[in-house]
């Protein structure tokens, strides 16, 4: 058991090397070593420890007289300045220990390894043999008797070369072509920094890769801030470190565990208690400087606030499951009250040039510098995905295919759920230093025909528009959009989005507020620093959508997936004003939201069935009228979200945080249905989290 533990305590350091040296990499040299050939000074260097263990270790008299025969493993390393220090000796006598740390405390100081010319501290595994005899002889003589090859010494190395190209950790993930994790929350950290006046950054294609963000941001130097100094291996890995971290020559790659472990109390529900209880792992690492992976998988069960569990449930999907858990998937029923629910999230990150990079995974992405997006959205369950993003000159074109589900019983065929398709385009394009302007396309399309993922949508330039006509107008549905930011000054950034899915120029000059007049805007504004606080961010943020947006006159070709939308998670038919304060101070965090909106709901009550506009799963053909449409049609509803967060991050690397929040949720129709009624909710939590993705409650 002992060697387990040695094994493991040399992995875990990272810093295991072999009797091979690289050209870059030169061990630690004794005087008598300075005039040998580079690839001969790790053989020097071994000889010379074991002939000084062989002249000066004294067998301890209990040793000799029990007459012991074994060996006695120690870990050493020679630190930066050419020091021998003992950091762990495996011996079954107390006095071999004793005896090998004296020995090696009289080692002389030497000259310390060099990696690139740079002084570094190397570690090495040695057993010693007891009785003792001079190990450097017997291993020359062997190699001698067996004449072995110098091709063979190369072979019989090669699995001790692998820990050989192990270095120090770097944390190369800081300008690699990984993802940030996307939460609102920790994006404010550098949304100031990216935004200045004068940067050629794009904000709006989220989530933003370590090397777009690093050039502006150093997250190196701001995790240096927050790093606790503790001697012990446990309080590196709590405070600062990721579990594992290992990196090579050509290679590294990180292991933290992930947790979401929550308890709480839903003052509107009948039960006990929510909570949440989620266990998983992420794994992220890179090979060369070009391909970077991702991946996170996590098993949960929970039982959340009583308006979140309706409307889980109210998003069921065909079969047996009882619900889907919002932004996360289908759930299995756990117990008698609460909720299963496997998530996934990975993708492979490829750069094979400095102006491109392009992305394949199973995840979640976001257009916009809101709170919000009309346009694309992180709200619905993760979904295959292939991105194409290209940089250059002023401009950032991202091209993104998905492929989506529609779960609803109506539309599965032999009991499968229904594969349809998206393909999206976002221009972004740098006008000014103050100034940025994106355009957005987009069209969605089922497998009709068998036709499966139409070529026709491939072509990363194409307007859709005139595809879809090409096709047939049954073959998809397109929708358009704009955005665009104004950085009226360093701390101030102005911003808004457009979304058209249907426009009828006849109709708006008619003034009759024409059902055809199917779009939605959002304006916004930011303020860093608010009132000459560091780290102090203030938002305000209105949207509103018209009726049937992002619905179509044919059932599947919404805009949605897993019976959430891929844009707004109200859908349509609504406005709303939102106002959010985000503070940062040092490792301590709070976060404050305020929502209000008005949105208009079915009736469906057997006598009045109509489709009011905001249920974009619904076609429109079942309209109640053509004109006078407009926003809070059907059940008026007034909506209010409340949330106070505070919390306290316990290790940068993994960002992992303690925390404790308190929602209040006020849902106010003026008529109530079954599914539709009123509902004052107060929900506290607290817990620890693993915060590694955007969670919308504010329904």
């Amino acid at each position: 058991m002992k060697r387990f533990i040695l094994l493991f305590l040399l992995l875990v350091q990272y810093n295991s090397y072999s009797q091979d040296t690289f050209l870059a990499e030169k061990p630690p040299v004794f005087p008598n070593c300075e005039n040998v050939a580079i690839d001969s000074l790790q053989q020097c260097f071994d000889r010379n420890v074991f002939e000084h263990i062989y002249k000066n270790f004294k067998e301890p008299q209990r040793v000799h007289d029990e007459k012991y025969k074994g060996e006695v493993v120690v870990l050493f390393e020679v630190d930066t300045t050419g020091q021998f220090r003992v950091i762990y000796i495996d011996a079954i006598y107390k006095e071999l220990k004793e005896e090998t740390k004296r020995v090696f405390s009289t080692l002389p100081k030497i000259k310390p390894a060099t990696y690139n010319s740079r002084k570094t501290y190397k570690q090495y595994s040695l057993p010693i043999k007891i009785p003792i005899v001079n190990q450097a002889i017997k291993t020359q003589d062997l190699a001698k008797e067996n004449d072995i090859s110098k091709l063979e010494q190369q072979s019989k190395a090669e699995f001790d070369n692998v820990n050989a190209d192990l270095k120090a950790f770097e944390d190369k993930a800081y300008n690699s072509q990984l993802n940030i994790q996307f939460t609102h929350s920790d994006y404010s950290r550098f949304d100031r920094s990216i935004n200045l006046v004068g940067t050629n950054s794009h904000t709006a294609s989220k989530p933003f890769m370590y090397d777009e963000v690093s050039k502006y941001y150093d997250f190196k130097a701001e995790k240096e801030k927050l790093k606790k100094e503790t001697d012990t291996w446990a309080g590196r890995k709590l405070w600062n470190e990721h579990l594992v971290q290992l990196q090579g020559k050509d290679y590294w790659f990180t292991v933290d565990p992930i947790f979401d472990l929550q308890v709480g109390k839903d003052t509107d529900a009948d039960f006990s208690s929510t909570y949440n209880n989620t266990r998983g792992i992420l794994i992220q690492g890179g090979l060369g400087k070009k391909f970077n992976f991702y991946t996170s998988v996590f098993e949960s069960q929970g039982r959340f606030a009583q308006y979140v569990n309706q409307y889980a449930e109210s998003l069921k999907a065909f079969g047996p499951d009882p619900a889907i858990i919002p932004g996360r998937g289908i759930a299995k029923r756990f117990k008698t009250d609460s909720y299963d629910y496997p998530v996934a999230e990975a993708y492979l990150s490829y750069s094979p040039a400095k102006f491109i990079n392009v992305q394949f995974g199973h995840g979640k992405n976001f257009i916009g510098d809101g709170y919000r997006s009309l346009l694309l959205s992180d709200v619905t369950s993760p979904h295959p995905f292939l991105k194409l993003n290209t940089k250059f000159w002023k401009i950032k074109y991202t091209s993104t295919w998905m492929w989506l589900k529609d779960v609803r019983p109506e539309v599965v065929a032999d009991k499968a759920f229904l594969t349809k398709y998206i393909a999206n385009h976002y221009l972004s394009w740098n006008v000014s230093k103050r100034l940025n302007v994106g355009l957005f396309e987009s069209v969605l399309w089922t497998n009709s025909n068998d036709r499966g993922f139409d070529i026709n949508y491939i072509n990363p330039i194409i307007f859709y528009r005139a595809i879809e006509f090409e096709t047939g107008q049954g073959a998809g549905n397109a929708l358009l959009g704009a955005s665009a930011k104004y950085k009226w000054n360093d701390n101030i950034n102005i911003y808004g989005q457009f979304i058209l899915d249907e426009f009828s120029l006849s109709d708006v000059k008619a003034g009759e507020k024409s059902w055809k007049n199917k779009f939605g805007y959002q304006l916004g504004v930011k303020y860093f620093n608010a009132f000459k606080v560091d780290n102090l961010l203030l938002q305000f943020e209105y949207n509103r959508i018209r009726p049937y947006t992002y619905s179509h006159n044919t059932i599947v070709l919404n805009y949605a997936h897993n019976n959430q939308s891929m844009a707004h998670l109200w859908g349509a038919n609504f406005s709303e004003a939102i106002l959010i304060g985000r503070y940062r101070y040092k490792r301590w965090f709070a976060d404050a939201k305020l929502i209000y909106g008005i949105r208009g709901l079915d009736f469906n009550d057997g006598t009045d069935n109509f489709s009011y506009g905001g249920d974009i799963y619904r076609d429109y053909n079942d309209r109640p009228f053509d004109t006078g449409v407009e926003v809070g049609q059907g059940i008026k509803t007034k909506t209010f979200n409340g949330n106070l967060q505070a919390g306290y991050l316990i290790n940068p690397a993994s960002n992992l945080k303690v925390f404790a929040d308190i929602s209040f949720r006020d849902f106010n129709p003026e008529a109530e249905t079954t599914a539709t009624f009123k509902s004052n909710t107060v929900w506290f939590n607290f817990g620890i989290r693993t915060d590694l993705f955007n969670w919308y409650f504010d329904f």
